[in-house]
């Protein structure tokens, strides 16, 4: 039998890793991300396959670190984290997304094999420009990721929680909205699936953030106003994710010859009445 290293797979765009990030977040990080002037390292809580993390790798600027916590399959806290891991994430080990980001990039981030409980003794107060909270979905957890990401951001720096409005994840939502409502986290933007936000002041970014948007007739936008927040929701409309370097693992796919008609086909062609060339070609096209 073939073992892993033989069959596994290496992506040879950013749209091949396994995963769930959509164009409209891959433009939403990247602009994010390029807009950050003060440093600052970057942290993303839950990897999965590697499809955010590679991206995020891409932002690292010079002296800046990037950590990636997750479990990778490996022993839970609890019995209801086991019960999801096991449900959802059965095929996620380290060395799947190990391979997808080196696909990418010379060198690994920083990894820790752990659960997220364990990020505020791992990664220094105050250290952080953009942390990301992609781990478990429930309620006790996401509330202490958050918790943790308040601790570790910058006054200024960016968090993003995944998952705050699906409806298989109502320990997220939850989790979400008691930030806003109780615990000073002020959102910034909504996509489909990610809230966007900060304990800083949001008005500078959310005005840039809307002249960015505005110019772009693949999002859709709105504005709206709950509980002394200013909510603004985009949405992609056929928007494709921003232009990304290809993995080293990347082969283009070969040119396909054009067929040539030889010369006695293109006489007979010819001398055919045109009505039955037409007729000719939309059945041969109807059975394509």
């Amino acid at each position: 039998m073939a073992n892993a290293q033989q069959t596994y797979t290496y992506p040879g765009e950013l749209s091949d890793v396994p995963g769930w990030f959509p164009p409209l977040d891959q433009v939403l990080f990247t602009w994010f991300l390029d807009r950050q002037k003060e440093p600052g390292d970057l942290l993303e809580l839950g990897a999965y396959m590697g499809k955010s993390a590679i991206l995020l790798g891409r932002h690292l600027g010079p002296g800046e670190r990037f950590t990636v916590c997750d479990l990778f399959g490996g022993d839970a806290p609890d019995g209801a984290n086991q019960a999801e891991t096991s449900k959802s994430y059965a095929s996620l080990t380290r060395q799947s997304f190990e391979r997808n980001y080196l696909s990418f990039h010379d060198e690994l981030p920083r990894v820790i094999e752990a659960p997220s409980s364990v990020i505020s003794s791992e990664v220094a107060a105050g250290s952080c420009r953009f942390v990301h909270i992609d781990a478990s979905h429930l309620y006790e957890h996401v509330r202490d990721d958050i918790g943790a990401a308040r601790e570790i951001l910058l006054p200024e720096g960016v968090v993003v929680l995944d998952d705050f409005r699906s409806e298989h994840t109502p320990g997220v939502s939850v989790a979400a909205w008691e930030a806003v409502l109780n615990r000073g986290l002020r959102p910034i933007c909504l996509s489909t699936q990610k809230l966007y936000g900060t304990w800083g002041d949001p008005s500078a970014v959310q005005e840039e953030l809307l002249e960015m948007l505005r110019g772009r007739a693949d999002c859709g936008l709105s504005v709206q106003h709950a509980a002394g927040h200013r909510l603004v929701r985009a949405r992609a409309k056929g928007m494709r994710a921003p232009e990304f370097p290809r993995s080293r693992h990347f082969v283009a796919p070969e040119p396909v010859p054009a067929r040539r008609r030889s010369p006695a086909r293109r006489i007979a062609v010819d001398l055919v009445p045109p009505v039955i060339t037409r007729a000719v070609r939309k059945v041969r096209a109807r059975q394509v």
